[in-house]
């Protein structure tokens, strides 16, 4: 069989592909190790984040943040009658009240910022189809409610990650992890680059301790990653 195997991954090289450890494999690992009882799924969508983190064993719970109605509609569907995951409609950013999101094609790249040529060049079969009104809450205001002992932040909304820290100083402080998207190019008007992003998250006393490629160019080149990042100090 180990020779089968070799032979499938040699195969699968030579047409470009490889075969690799799940990103979500890795970062469970590291969930359990650091003993996280709670992740803070910012930005949520349709729930794959939180689907992943059950699919590889992760027992503990998991607060959903989604905004838009037809993916928060989607999400409710995905957590179904799982007690430990809850979901709240609901932005997250600086300012807390009505804000109007941009829907994109695709949904995913939905975002309360413009979105930039650069994005429009590596995607272009995405772009904003319509726009819907939200509400945006301080992380700081609604963190209380759901933080445990040991929480793992994870942002993923579309170049609004700043404003989201901006909203949660102090349940930033209380997290042990944080999991953040890292843009190399400017994909959303006033979204930070990925030096800013480390830099931040360093300043919290975090550390990148992994990072996968996201977004890429059709030409290959990489345009965004996602990055885990821990405290040194505070293993279980």
């Amino acid at each position: 069989m180990p020779s089968l195997t070799s032979t499938i991954v040699r195969g699968l090289a030579r047409t470009g592909l490889a075969v690799q450890r799940h990103p979500a494999r890795r970062r469970q690992a590291m969930l359990a190790e650091q003993g996280v009882d709670v992740v803070l799924d910012v930005g949520a969508a349709r729930g794959g984040f939180a689907q992943e983190l059950r699919k590889f064993g992760y027992p503990g719970q998991i607060v959903s943040f989604e905004p838009m109605t037809a993916a928060f509609a989607d999400l409710v569907a995905a957590s179904g009658d799982d007690e430990r995951w809850t979901c709240v409609n609901a932005a997250l950013g600086r300012t807390p009240g009505p804000q109007t999101i941009n829907i994109a094609s695709n949904s995913d790249s939905s975002s309360l910022l413009a979105m930039e040529q650069e994005h429009r060049s590596a995607a272009p079969d995405v772009d904003y189809i319509g726009q819907e009104e939200i509400e945006v809450v301080r992380l700081d205001d609604v963190a209380p409610e759901y933080i445990g002992s040991r929480t793992f932040l994870k942002i993923d909304t579309q170049g609004f990650e700043k404003e989201v820290l901006a909203g949660g100083p102090n349940t930033v402080k209380d997290c042990v992890g944080l999991q953040l998207e890292l843009s190399f190019v400017p994909l959303y008007t006033g979204g930070m680059l990925e030096d800013e992003a480390i830099a931040l998250a360093y300043d919290e006393g975090f550390r990148m301790v992994a990072v996968w490629h996201g977004f890429t160019s059709p030409g290959g080149a990489m345009l965004q990653a996602d990055a885990v990042f821990f405290r040194p100090d505070h293993r279980r």
